[in-house]
């Protein structure tokens, strides 16, 4: 009995982990659009602070998905695909990100991520493009 209770107080301690499942690029689905996951440089990922694992295509979609899910986008683990690193996930509450029609995206915003603002500047000189300096900003551009 004591076996049982230590596995399961161990299978519980395990599922409730923030650390985000790797995506499995081409079989994963987007949770906000549906659409598989191909991108390795433009995807994002939720881990809920219960564990649950939620993947999508697109920062624009998780975005998209957390707008009228406030305790979800303050609580969870929020991950971004830095552009420059492709495959690579970064926090996406100090992220840079920047539109651009010369980067595009796979719903079609041009939205792209970067582990910092200064990495944005960095990537593209353009007039075309704009910055956002924090989550925030993002946020409110898209909804």
């Amino acid at each position: 009995m004591k076996h049982f209770n230590l596995i399961a107080m161990l299978l519980l301690f395990i599922s409730c982990s923030k650390t985000p499942e790797p995506i499995s690029y081409g079989t994963d689905m987007c949770h906000y659009c549906k659409m598989t996951i191909v991108t390795k440089t433009h995807a994002a990922q939720m881990v809920t602070d219960k564990g649950k694992q939620y993947k999508f295509d697109a920062i624009e979609c998780m975005i998209h998905f957390l707008d009228d899910k406030e305790d979800l986008k303050t609580n969870s683990n929020l991950l971004i695909v830095d552009y420059n690193q492709p495959g690579i996930m970064v926090n996406a509450r100090t992220a840079g990100y920047l539109i651009c029609d010369e980067i595009t995206s796979p719903m079609g915003a041009n939205l792209t991520g970067f582990s910092s603002v200064e990495d944005a500047q960095k990537t593209i000189d353009s007039s075309s493009s704009t910055l956002f300096f924090d989550w925030d900003g993002i946020f409110k551009k898209f909804n």
